[in-house]
């Protein structure tokens, strides 16, 4: 058997696979002997049909499926010998004149390239890299949440400004009877006018485009359908059953080791730096998976390289279970060009900066992320074997592996970034944050 490759250009090379009759024979003759022996045709006794027949009936199929092995065999090894990186599959060249009545063959495969190319980190313009910081009416929000969930409800004979107010919504001809309690500082201000001083049994008449400042609201209060909130235009009838008080909880040291049972605050003002801590903590997640997404957008736009595009067209009107259309596999490749882009470019900053994931780290995260999960439920030192046990039952899942693999590579190619990036730190509020980020 002998392989050669002829380079066309930088991008595009064909290896031929040249097989003569002695590279397979031998193989061929041992499966039609197995044949010979378990072959049942009528006439002739179980491992007595003549081999001629055998050859006759067999032969050419069994000749086509070891050869198409040996190619396969010997490509796969000529590229890893080769050190060739390529793009797609090998694609067989057509052969006007091939048979299968010939003794020896010759196939040629088109192969297409990756391409040779430097990483551009350092774009044109500054990358922000935002800090998001939360200001005092968040916190001061999230505080009166806290006393909200941790008050009490006192009944009241009228309804007053902050009440919440139980009963019921009807439109009998939108189909709506949904028993619910508002809580009134959520409905629209002009609407609030017609429920203060309201008691029960009493009746409110209201429009669905007049009650709620959120309309998603209208989905849970009023049972109507999520792609019909926005759009929901109709009076609805509101019967009071109850109406109560929120008393907000005392910031006390009752309510902070509720809170915090380590007795780590003492205070409101250490209770409102927690909630500061807390909510800046959460911020960084979002800011860090913009800043990905953002320089990954920079590296893509200046990092140029050539693909085997012609080539890849022609891989891609084969490569799924269903042939594709020169026009529909000119579409593919015009969506899967940019991602196809960065997937060597990622892969070529992990290659040349030492960022793969070894298997250790991937039980190393799986188990912190587990014993974080457990202390949600009260299980903060669990015993080594039950962690192991059950790092052991998630890795047996290929999809959670590749989940976790990928988590672990972005937060290596984002510590990255944040070395190499051209990044200026900008502080801003969560506000802020979601005007310069996603609508700029």
């Amino acid at each position: 058997m002998n392989i050669s490759k002829e380079q066309i250009d930088t991008l595009n090379a064909v290896v031929t696979v040249e097989i003569k009759k002695e590279d397979y024979s031998d193989r061929v003759e041992k499966i039609l002997k197995d044949y010979r022996k378990n072959a049942n045709i009528p006439g002739f006794r179980k491992g007595h049909v003549p081999m001629g027949m055998v050859k006759k009936q067999y032969g050419e199929a069994v000749m086509a499926e070891e050869i198409n092995k040996l190619i396969q065999e010997s490509l796969n090894n000529f590229l890893t010998e080769e050190k060739l990186d390529i793009l797609g599959n090998p694609l067989p060249k057509d052969q006007a004149d091939f048979s299968w009545k010939d003794e020896d063959f010759k196939f040629e495969f088109e192969l297409g390239l990756a391409p040779e190319f430097e990483v551009n980190l350092q774009g044109k313009e500054t990358i922000k890299n935002y800090k998001i910081v939360a200001t005092e009416k968040m916190v001061d929000d999230q505080l009166e949440s806290i006393q909200k969930q941790y008050g009490t409800l006192n009944p009241i004979d009228a309804v007053v400004k902050g009440s919440l107010v139980a009963g019921t919504f009807e439109n009998e001809t939108e189909e709506i009877n949904k028993k619910t309690t508002i809580e009134l500082s959520n409905v629209q201000e002009k609407t609030q006018k017609l429920f203060i001083g309201a008691k029960v049994s009493d009746v409110i008449t209201v429009n669905t485009k007049e009650l709620y400042e959120n309309n998603q609201f209208l989905v849970s209060q009023l049972g109507i359908a999520q792609a019909d909130k926005d759009t929901a235009d109709f009076d609805v009838t509101f019967t009071i059953t109850e109406t109560n008080e929120r008393i907000l909880a005392d910031l006390d040291q009752e309510l902070f080791d509720k809170l915090f049972p380590d007795g780590s605050v003492k205070s409101a003002s250490d209770l409102k730096a927690k909630i500061k801590e807390d909510a800046e903590l959460q911020f960084v997640q979002q800011a860090d998976q913009q800043l990905l997404n953002t320089v990954t957008e920079s590296v893509i736009e200046n990092t140029t390289f050539d693909l085997p595009a012609n080539f890849l067209k022609k891989w891609l009107r084969t490569a799924g279970e269903k042939p594709l259309t020169e026009e529909e596999a000119n579409e593919e490749y015009e969506k899967s060009e940019k991602g196809l882009r960065f997937q060597l470019i990622e892969g070529k900053i992990i290659k040349d900066n030492n960022l793969q994931i070894e298997f250790e780290e991937i039980k190393e995260h799986t188990k912190t992320l587990i014993k974080g999960q457990m202390a949600q439920y009260g299980q903060s030192n669990p015993e080594d074997s039950e962690l192991d046990g059950i790092v052991q039952r998630v890795l047996g899942n290929q999809d959670e592996v590749k989940r976790i693999s990928e988590q672990l590579i972005s937060q290596k190619l984002l510590a990255f970034y944040k070395e190499n990036a051209k990044l200026k730190d900008e502080e801003v509020t969560f506000e802020e944050f979601i005007e310069k980020a996603y609508k700029s």
